[in-house]
């Protein structure tokens, strides 16, 4: 049993939620964002904020239920704060520069540059003394974090020397080089 689901999802001010169907609708000051759940998830809408339920006793039905909650959580914390992960460039002559409002270059030690296109929902700024701090941010968190993901994978960091792009905060486990 899912004991996230079982609790209703509180609507703050400033924030109003429909639903039509199976499809929930969230909007706020940052926004509006929807999510349509499964079949086998019941939703309503209740004095306490929405209601998620189960359709059935299935072990699907079950797995969906906290996962739907949890979704229009997120839909509601985007609408009012929004999400934003920070990405770190390291490494000697790795930098970051935007290349007009809809893509991102990356240079990061191949021959070539490295171009992001940009989603529309998501921002992306550029900082730092030496353009190495990126700062992803947007209403959708699902889009950001894929966003980061993305920059990410362009380099990520090597165990050796610790160069390439991490996320702030991140531990990266370091290797031991060759022993004479």
């Amino acid at each position: 049993m899912s004991r996230i689901g079982k609790r209703p999802v509180p609507i703050p001010a400033g924030v109003t939620a429909t639903l039509s169907g199976q499809k929930v609708t969230v909007k706020g000051p940052k926004g509006e964002l929807s999510f349509s759940c499964p079949d086998e998830i019941a939703v309503e809408k209740t004095p306490a904020g929405i209601a998620v339920s189960t359709r059935t006793d299935s072990k699907p039905a079950r797995a969906l239920w906290g996962m739907s909650r949890t979704q229009i959580i997120n839909l509601i914390e985007g609408v009012t704060n929004g999400y934003s992960q920070t990405l770190e460039i390291h490494g000697v002559g790795f930098r970051a520069a935007m290349r007009g409002k809809d893509a991102l270059q990356v240079q990061v030690g191949f021959s070539h540059d490295v171009v992001h296109k940009i989603p529309t929902g998501v921002e992306v700024k550029v900082g730092g003394a030496k353009q190495e701090i990126i700062t992803v941010s947007g209403i959708d968190k699902q889009k950001v974090g894929q966003m980061a993901a993305e920059i990410r994978a362009a380099r990520p960091p090597e165990p050796y020397q610790g160069k390439g792009i991490r996320y702030q905060g991140e531990y990266i486990l370091r290797k031991e080089g060759k022993k004479k």
